[in-house]
């Protein structure tokens, strides 16, 4: 049973099914677990997405196992997005069928989703009923869940009803007034209760307001504030096992292109000594999985990879001991893949022929062009090849210009031979004769209307 200190406690709740035959499988299959209107394959022509969990080993801790309470790190969900316009649903709710079966087999206590559950402040329908099945299903493998607002959520709609779900063992924290204010966890094994600090996103200058802490200025003063509420509440409680979880973004993090910036110039970094005094702190907000302060402070990344600037992460979730003594041990537990990620660069006859691009045949792709000239339908053609491509780049040589600055290469030309010097500079080919009738018929007309505009 779960404790919220904002609530009163709801009747005792006992997983149903078969307990897990075995403690340490090396490989777990999923169960799948659908909803109406999704379905966790790809689709007619796309590979499906099987739910299968390889775990690293060393997740469960030889014969004291049982003398650990044990949780489930993840975050950023982002729930609604899509991939350069491709729908991304179904490979999020694999990843989700994962976690539910990593509930059951592992015998997980506590689900901790450290922020951006959605993908926008006001997300599509389907992606709200993807969360509900969600927090349906981790609740009902045996977890508690206890989820966080992050910077693309709107903290006030994903809270709603946060009082009467507690009730029902699902926490969301979106107030930023509740920072500090814990869930308890009781202890069932022999130990300290477990105490979970939710700390919403912060944008600072409402946060320093709701956290009367006015004079607070940037995301680390903020984020200090409510770490401190958190840091006081656990030290009047007395012996506890201690978990934070924020949204935010440590200095010497690694971030990807599909994270949104908190802020310009580094005033969004906090430094990792903030969270200092706890035994666990669950990050959201970087898309890697990373590691701070010898394992006791971790993103665990998303759970689907939304840029290509991902292609090479392995996407899971923290399994997480925490002893009696506030020992923690975190080891990942690797999530289904999904469609893959491809970056191929070449001229475009070796792209859509080349042996060496085969693989990435059933990604998704990044290709980068380097003709000279980018051939017409570039992107149709390699659709032919590349069913999946999504982004076309064209990178063409560079042009030496023999150390001389373009205001030197060009100086003296009329505006004719200044245009073609410029489309042999950009596509490493003097322009040919029908090029150079469009160019002088364009100069014309930019000449005519200027004379008729008059002074």
């Amino acid at each position: 049973m779960l404790r919220d200190e904002r609530a009163a406690d709801g009747p005792p709740w006992h997983a149903s099914g078969p307990a897990p035959t075995s403690r340490r499988p090396a490989a777990l299959v999923c169960d799948a677990w659908t909803f109406p209107g999704f379905r966790t394959s790809g689709g007619a022509g796309q590979p499906a997405m099987a739910a299968s969990v390889d775990r690293l080993p060393g997740v469960v801790t030889g014969p004291g196992y049982g003398a650990q309470m044990r949780l489930l790190h993840t975050s950023d969900w982002h729930l609604g997005r899509s991939f350069h316009g491709a729908p991304l649903l179904a490979a999020q709710v694999a990843a989700l069928d994962a976690m539910v079966a990593l509930v059951r087999a592992e015998r997980i206590d506590v689900v901790l989703v450290a922020g951006d559950l959605y993908d926008r402040q006001l997300p599509p329908v389907d992606a709200v009923e993807a969360m509900s099945h969600a927090l349906a299903e981790l609740r009902g493998a045996g977890a508690q869940v206890v989820a966080i607002s992050g910077n693309h959520d709107s903290g006030r709609r994903v809270g709603f009803g946060d009082r009467l779900l507690a009730r029902a063992g699902v926490h969301v924290r979106g107030d930023v007034r509740t920072a500090g204010e814990p869930v308890v966890v009781p202890a069932a094994d022999g130990g300290p209760d477990l105490a979970v600090y939710p700390i919403p996103y912060l944008e600072p200058e409402l946060a320093r307001h709701h956290l009367d802490v006015a004079g607070a200025r940037g995301h680390e003063a903020v984020l200090r504030a409510a770490l401190g509420r958190a840091r006081a509440d656990a030290d009047r409680r007395g012996r506890m096992r201690r978990v934070a979880m924020a949204h935010a973004f440590v200095a010497g993090g690694t971030p990807c292109d599909s994270e949104r910036v908190l802020s310009v110039g580094g005033a969004g970094l906090v430094p990792v000594r903030c969270f200092a005094g706890f035994d666990y702190t669950a990050l959201g907000h970087l898309h890697g999985r990373q590691v701070f302060s010898g394992g006791r402070v971790r993103y665990s990344g998303s759970p689907v990879a939304y840029s290509f600037s991902e292609r090479a992460q392995v996407k899971s979730v923290e399994i997480v001991e925490i002893d009696a003594d506030g020992t923690a041990r975190a080891q990942a537990a690797i999530l289904p893949a999904g469609r893959g990620l491809a970056a191929i660069r070449g001229e475009f006859a070796d792209l859509l022929t080349g042996r060496a691009h085969a693989g990435a045949e059933r990604c998704w792709v990044q290709a980068t062009v380097t003709d000279p000239l980018l051939p017409r339908d570039a992107m149709a053609r390699l659709r032919g090849r590349f069913p999946h491509a999504v982004v076309l780049l064209h990178e063409p040589p560079a042009v030496d210009g023999g150390g001389a600055s373009y205001r030197e290469r060009t100086r003296g030309l009329d505006d004719l031979a200044l245009m073609q010097r410029f489309l042999a500079e950009m596509t490493g080919a003097d322009p040919g004769a029908e090029d150079r009738a469009e160019l002088r018929t364009a100069i014309d007309e930019v000449g005519r209307s200027g004379a008729e505009a008059g002074p």
